[in-house]
C-alpha cells in the first residue's frame, strides 16, 4: 500500500508498513552493521527507511536506490525533508538485475553491507539472484547481504497469513512470491557466501544475513 501525504508534501511517499517494521529492522540492524562505512539500499521504495536508517547510523554513508523513477523521487524528497541533502547521498535509479550495478564514488570502490526490505518477494526470483550474486561481488570482506521479509521454511509457509499473501502475490503475478529460505541460501553458497544469520521478526517476517 502506497499513499501520496498530500500537495504540501512535494513527492514524498508514505508507505504504511515502513512506520510498523523500522524500529525492529533498525533494532536488527545495529546488531548486524558495522558503525561506518558504505551501505546500499536495493528496492528503498518511498525512501522512509533510508531517512531513519541514516538517522540511525550516522557513521554510516547510506545510499538509497529504486528501479521506479517516482520512488527515487520519494527517497530524493525525504531526504530534502529532514533536512540531510548535505549529509547524505542522493538516491539513485537502479534495477538490481542490470548487472554490473552503476554506482557513485565511493560506494562502487566496496560496500560495507546491502539491504534490501520486502524485495524478493514481490519480483521475479532472477532479482534475487542478480541481487545476491552482485552483492557477493560488491561486499567487503565481512559485510553482509541482509534480507527482510517473509520466507517459506522447510517447505512451508510459516504461518497461514502468509500462505495467504503467498497465494495473493501469485495471482498478481505468477513469477512472484514468497520464497524458499533454503532456496536462498543455497543461491548464497553458490555466488560464495558462507554464513547466514536468521532472526525472527514481528508480523511472521524474517531477517537474513548472508556473508563470506
Amino acid at each position: 500500500m502506497v499513499e501520496p501525504l498530500g500537495p504540501d508534501a512535494d513527492h514524498r511517499l508514505w508507505f504504511p508498513a515502513t512506520q510498523r517494521n523500522r524500529e525492529p529492522i533498525a533494532a536488527v540492524l545495529k546488531r548486524w552493521l558495522p558503525t561506518r562505512g558504505y551501505v546500499l539500499e536495493i528496492a528503498c521504495g518511498s525512501g522512509e527507511h533510508a531517512v531513519a536508517f541514516q538517522r540511525e547510523f550516522p557513521g554510516i554513508h547510506w545510499l538509497a536506490s529504486d528501479p521506479d523513477p517516482d520512488h527515487c523521487a520519494s527517497a530524493e524528497a525525504w531526504r530534502s525533508h529532514v533536512g540531510f541533502s548535505h549529509t547524505m547521498p542522493a538516491p539513485i535509479q537502479l534495477d538490481v538485475r542490470s548487472r554490473p550495478w552503476s554506482l557513485p564514488n565511493p560506494f562502487e570502490a566496496g560496500l560495507d553491507a546491502v539491504l534490501a526490505i520486502n524485495l524478493i518477494h514481490i519480483a521475479p526470483w532472477a532479482c534475487c539472484e542478480a541481487l545476491v550474486a552482485e552483492a557477493a561481488d560488491r561486499l567487503n570482506p565481512g559485510g553482509p547481504l541482509v534480507l527482510y521479509g517473509p520466507f517459506r521454511q522447510g517447505g512451508a509457509h510459516t504461518s497461514e497469513s502468509n500462505a495467504g499473501f503467498d497465494l495473493s502475490l501469485r495471482s498478481r503475478c505468477a513469477s512472484w512470491g514468497v520464497r524458499d529460505l533454503e532456496s536462498v541460501q543455497h543461491l548464497a553458497g553458490v555466488c560464495g557466501f558462507t554464513a547466514t544469520r536468521v532472526e525472527t521478526m514481528p508480523a511472521n517476517n524474517l531477517m537474513v544475513a548472508f556473508t563470506r
